[in-house]
C-alpha cells in the first residue's frame, strides 16, 4: 500500500470520528432526507448539520441532488452502510 491511499484511509476513518456525522449517517440508512429532515431526526442544530454534511460530502461519504430549493441527501454507496454495519457488530461482540 502506497502513503497516499494510507493517507486516504485515515481521512476516510476521521469522518467515523464525530457522533453528530455517525447520527446522520444513520439517519440516511432508511431514506434520502433534506437538512431539516435531518435536524429534526438527530437533533443537532442545522448549523452543524449542514457542516457536516460538507464535510461528508467532501469524502464521498454523502451525495445530494437538488429538489426544487432543497437538497436531498442520500448515502453516497453501499460501502458506507457497509463500514457502519461492520462497526457495529464489531463494538457488539
Amino acid at each position: 500500500m502506497i502513503d497516499e491511499e494510507i493517507y486516504d484511509m485515515a481521512e476516510l476513518f476521521k469522518m467515523f470520528s464525530d457522533p453528530t456525522r455517525i447520527k446522520i449517517l444513520l439517519s440516511l440508512f432508511e431514506s434520502e432526507l433534506n437538512v431539516t429532515q435531518i435536524v429534526d431526526k438527530i437533533g443537532a442544530t442545522q448549523t452543524a448539520v449542514s457542516h457536516q454534511l460538507r464535510a461528508l460530502k467532501q469524502n464521498h461519504l454523502v451525495k445530494c441532488r437538488r429538489e426544487g430549493k432543497k437538497m436531498i441527501y442520500s448515502l453516497a454507496d453501499d460501502h458506507v452502510e457497509t463500514i457502519i454495519n461492520m462497526a457495529i457488530e464489531h463494538i457488539e461482540e
